[in-house]
């Protein structure tokens, strides 16, 4: 099977690219041929494993029919996703995640491709006030978030009209190795661990009590592998999520835990855009024999490693 990833260069997208090599590796053949593209503009080319095809493009080139041309399946990944870069840009936010995924849609449908796993986001929910959340209950507020409900749209025409069948996946907060610790606001995880690692006090914006669900990394890509053959996810859309959330206090006492360390947070005003809580409703998803395997402390202390190894080679 021919796959393409947008955003291989990203912290999904390399996690993805890796563990489809990986699967090559166990089956001893080739089951996957693996491309990809980024315009690293925030992921790193040292992200992208040996093995795959790589083009440094951006998803609005014209160029892109070309890449597509033989490919069995795309995961669309790419997009402009920092909710407060997305906050001070909606204009480029919006080129970027909508233009840009009806480039990557278009280019897929005039290719012949007829499957597109593509990224979404718990952002959608950022309005919503039930707990645990599924998927029925859009309601977009930041700018990031709207740029995605647009491209939701863009999908669905172009399944309507241009026969392409789409599995949207909504992430909630993904965690793991390889983490983008260089955005503007970094994830929590990985910011707490190298912060920690440097004998610096982390940042917590707002009192820490808001509650995130996280889930482990390769815990979702169970859920692409199995989106690639399972006809029953085809034209579905799947909550990506643990199913159960913690506070941000509560993953700094955590990482703190777990490196031995003691000492206090600096407390900044909070973000703008974000929501108080996050929790998935992965009904959907565990219908179709999913569910996320990875307890939190397992999932830490493999981000933690990678983090104190990528320090020693003097990568951060």
């Amino acid at each position: 099977m021919r796959v393409l990833i947008t955003g291989v260069a990203g912290f999904i997208g390399s996690n993805l690219a890796g563990r489809l090599l990986r699967e090559n590796e166990r089956a001893g053949r080739v089951l996957y041929e693996v491309s990809g593209l980024d315009d690293l503009s925030s992921g790193l080319k040292e992200n992208i494993p040996a093995g795959v095809r790589f083009y440094q493009l951006d998803i609005r080139s014209l160029r892109l029919p070309e890449l597509f041309k033989g490919v069995d399946a795309v995961y669309h990944l790419a997009a402009k996703n920092c909710i407060a870069d997305c906050q001070v840009n909606p204009v480029e936010t919006a080129d970027i995640n909508v233009t840009g995924s009806a480039n990557v849609f278009e280019a897929a449908a005039s290719a012949g491709v007829r499957k597109i796993i593509y990224a979404e986001s718990s952002a959608l929910y950022e309005g919503s006030s039930v707990f645990p959340t599924p998927e029925t209950e859009v309601k977009p507020q930041s700018f990031y978030a709207t740029s995605k409900a647009a491209a939701r749209l863009f999908a669905e025409a172009y399944r309507r009209y241009r026969g392409v069948t789409f599995v949207a996946l909504r992430y909630f907060c993904v965690y793991g190795p390889v983490q983008d610790y260089r955005r503007t606001i970094p994830p929590v995880m990985s910011s707490f661990i190298i912060k920690l690692l440097r004998g610096e006090r982390p940042i917590i914006f707002g009192t820490g009590e808001k509650r995130r669900d996280f889930v482990y990394v390769e815990d979702v890509n169970d859920f692409h592998l199995q989106c690639l053959t399972d006809e029953r996810a085809t034209n579905g859309t799947f909550n990506l999520g643990a199913g159960v959330n913690s506070s941000i206090q509560e993953i700094f006492d955590l990482v703190c835990e777990l490196l031995g360390k003691k000492t206090e947070p600096v407390m900044k005003p909070d973000l703008p855009g974000e929501a108080q809580e996050t929790l998935a409703d992965i009904t959907a998803a565990k219908s179709l024999g999913w569910k996320p395997k990875t307890e939190l402390k397992a999932g830490l202390t493999a981000s933690i490693r990678y983090i104190e190894n990528e320090m020693k080679l003097g990568r951060i």
